[in-house]
């Protein structure tokens, strides 16, 4: 018999497991033969998440299994976490907040049996705010356009993968990614199925903009040579430019037109060439950064206890 584990990453999501974990639960009775795993990944809740999530595994001990961790880690080790212990044939992953709906995963479950490897559920239509919308849009079309052309337009982060896709991506062990183009990158034969995403009804979102920034951040890092790049561009642009400005200014000396007066001109040009060394600074040490933090070979998690078999 197959099994299918979803993992489910919960942080300050009190509100919400108890509609959660029964729609969950509730795809049981459409799967057929097929069992199912839940995988809650407790990701240093400091509500009343873990209380919950112990009552509801004492209640499903063959249902439900959870991983506490010693702290929070962030979204997506808690997601690795969750993969790491979970046991389907096919694993899927999902939020706690039950913006996306949970039924899709049927659908989902259909394409695996066929013998596709990987199933997205993509965001055609978000029931967010403009700025929320300008935003996931702005930084997926990044994406397409400068690290991975084929990415979805509307991105995921609610998917089905096989076995086989799930140990090769457990096999890499990078810190700072995202965790949802790994599995896109990894290029298993795949199928995209739109949805509309639904507003939050309960608790307030804990994706905030510096983790938003954060993940961008990791993402063009990791995918992207493009940052680097552009240095060198500008680098090259810049002592173009400045070849050029030293012939004008070898001409006005000779023709007499240089007047005494520039403190303004110069001043400026001093602020915009600092500020744009900084930048490259800045961007340079991103990358030192993330190469710092791979040598050191710390854990991307702690599991703190597991709750069920």
């Amino acid at each position: 018999m197959s099994r299918l584990s979803i993992v489910v990453p919960v942080y300050f999501n009190e509100p919400n497991l108890p509609e959660t974990v029964p729609a969950l639960l509730a795809l049981q009775e459409k799967l057929g033969d097929m069992e199912l795993e839940l995988v809650f990944v407790d990701d240093g809740s400091r509500d009343r998440s873990f209380v919950i999530l112990k009552e509801l595994q004492k209640a499903h001990p063959s249902r439900i299994k959870v991983v506490k961790l010693t702290r929070n880690f962030g979204s997506m080790a808690a997601l690795m976490a969750g993969l790491a212990n979970a046991t389907g044939d096919c694993v899927g992953a999902i939020a706690a907040d039950l913006q996306d709906p949970p039924e899709l995963f049927i659908e989902m479950v259909d394409y695996w049996k066929k013998g596709t490897k990987s199933i997205f559920a993509v965001r055609a239509r978000r029931e967010e705010s403009w700025t929320q919308k300008a935003l996931a849009s702005a930084f997926y079309w990044l994406m397409r356009r400068f690290a991975i052309p084929d990415y979805p337009k509307g991105g995921f982060d609610f998917f089905i993968a096989d076995r086989q896709v799930i140990a090769q991506l457990l096999t890499i062990r990078e810190k700072n990614t995202n965790l949802m183009s790994l599995v896109y990158w990894l290029g298993f034969p795949s199928v995209l199925i739109p949805y509309t995403r639904r507003e939050r009804t309960k608790g307030r979102s804990r994706w905030t903009l510096s983790k938003k920034i954060k993940l961008w951040i990791d993402s063009f890092v990791a995918f992207s040579y493009v940052p680097i790049r552009l240095l060198s561009l500008v680098g090259v642009s810049l002592s173009l430019l400045a070849a050029a400005y030293l012939w004008v200014v070898v001409f006005a000396y000779f023709a007499n037109k240089i007047p005494v007066s520039g403190w303004a001109s110069l001043a400026i040009l001093m602020t915009f060439t600092s500020g744009l060394q900084m930048l490259m600074l800045g961007i340079l040490g991103e990358y030192l950064w993330r190469n710092l933090d791979e040598s050191r070979r710390r854990p991307s998690y702690v599991v703190e206890s597991i709750h069920g078999s």
